[in-house]
Order: C-alpha cells, then structure tokens, then sequence
C-alpha cells in the first residue's frame, strides 16, 4: 500500500512538472511571438532619394520621416535617426516606403556614378602629385584653384601684343571635386643649370569637378594657357579673389634695384 502512494506520488510529480514545462514553453512562444509584433520607429523615405542627394536636403525637402514598424520587419542597419549619417550622401537610389540603412549613404566618393549637381556640369583636369596637394584630394572635398601664368600676352584693340607677366591669382575660389580618375605616369624634359636636358616621370591624376559654365570657360582656358594648381579646403577655410602675386613681391628688393645677379 505505501508503495503504491508513493508511486502515485511519482506519477504525479512528474505530470505536474510536465505541465509546467508545457506552460513555460507555451509562454516562451507567446513571448516571441509578441516581440516579433512590437511596434519600433524607423525612418522611411517619403519620396525617392536620388544618388548624391544630401541627408540634409532630403530632409529639408520632406523626403525622410518616421514610422513604426514591427520588430519582425525591421531590416538590418536600419536608421532610427540620421545623426550616424547627417554628413552623408546617398550612394544609391532610396525609394519611398523604403528603411533607411546606414549602408546606402556615405561619400561622393562612394556612389556609383558621377553624382553633378543640377546647375552645374563636370570638368576634368591632369595634374600631377604637387597640383593636386600630394594625392590628398578625394571626391566630396572642396578645392580653391590658382593660376600661375608665364609670359601670357593679350591681344590689344590696336592690333599689338601686350606681356602680362609673371603672376599667380586665385582663378576660381571653391569648387567641389566629383571624382579622382587612375594616376598614370607620364614623361617630361626638363634642363639644369647647366643646360643639359633631364627626362622626369610625373606621375599624373584626372580629376573632376563641379562648374558652372562660366568657371568652366576659365578653367578650360586656363588648362591650355597656364599653369593651374588646386588647394584643398576646409568649411572654415577663406579664399579671396584678390590682385595675386608676382615675383616682386617674394623679393621686394627687386623692384628697388637691391639685388643684382
């Protein structure tokens, strides 16, 4: 008879314990199932958001907001908020109802094509590592460019020639640089003090900027006819388009009959 009760006991137990991991499994299941429901806030595109298109413009143009989705749709690398990303461009076409992820923005220099902005259109320039800051010049940088001209003429009403000099002057202040094209090295005589001629190899890079038409004729022009240098800049940094330099003022002296050779 003990035996039996305590059989029974057993049996019982272990029902009970069966139901109770029937409970808790039941439950583990209606937990995820409604963590998979929960709703979580997303950013979407309102309107398609084309290649190179700034975070902040698309904002200002109304073509990010937010929505709740559920946690089960969420897509990996989704954006809550473009904070990671507010320096950014869109490196490919986001359209709407589409998450935002962190993947489809990043540089100029990223995206797939040739991003130009609408009222502007690209020029490519060869320049070697010295006229183009060492290599250090990337796609979405800004640049200043200066011309240096050497023994330029103009072409008087009159029909007569008049020498320009020698000058250096900002020829276009900021401009945005759209790409960075395979270094290739090419070859150039040049001669020493003494005379004989030397044959460097110079490495040379296209690279491509934003213009307007009017910054385009002076660059074009200046290509053929000048020597052109870029400068790299920062937001903070200042160029004025001013008077230039000539070799005067290096050495001042000069104009006073200071130095002689």
């Amino acid at each position: 008879m003990a035996r039996r009760s305590v059989l029974l006991l057993v049996a019982a137990l272990i029902a009970l314990a069966g139901t109770a991991m029937i409970v808790l499994y039941v439950q583990g299941i209606d937990a995820r199932a409604t963590k998979d429901q929960e709703l979580v806030e997303v950013l979407v595109a309102a309107e398609t958001i084309e290649i190179g298109e700034s975070v902040a413009d698309a904002q200002d143009a109304g073509k990010i907001e937010k929505a709740e989705v559920r946690r089960v749709d969420l897509v990996d690398g989704s954006l809550s908020s473009t904070t990671s990303v507010a320096d950014d461009v869109a490196v490919g076409t986001i359209y709407p109802g589409e998450q935002l992820l962190a993947k489809k923005f990043g540089t100029l220099g990223d995206t797939q094509t040739l991003v130009i902005p609408d009222d502007k259109m690209a020029v490519s320039v060869e320049l070697t590592d010295f006229e183009r800051v060492a290599g250090f010049v990337n796609p979405g940088n800004e640049v200043a460019i200066f011309a240096t001209s050497q023994e330029v003429t103009q072409l008087l009403p009159d029909g007569n020639e008049r020498l320009l000099g020698d000058y250096t002057r900002v020829l276009l202040p900021r401009v945005p640089v759209l790409g960075v094209g395979t270094t290739s090295v090419t070859s150039r005589t040049t001669k020493t003090e003494e005379g004989s001629q030397v044959v460097e190899e110079v490495p040379k890079t296209i690279l491509t900027i934003a213009v307007s038409q009017e910054e385009a004729e002076k660059l074009i022009q200046a290509d053929r006819n000048v020597d052109i240098t870029f400068a790299l800049l920062t937001d903070e940094s200042r160029v004025s388009d001013g008077r230039g330099a000539q070799p005067v003022d290096l050495f001042p002296e000069l104009s006073t009959g200071g130095v002689r050779s």
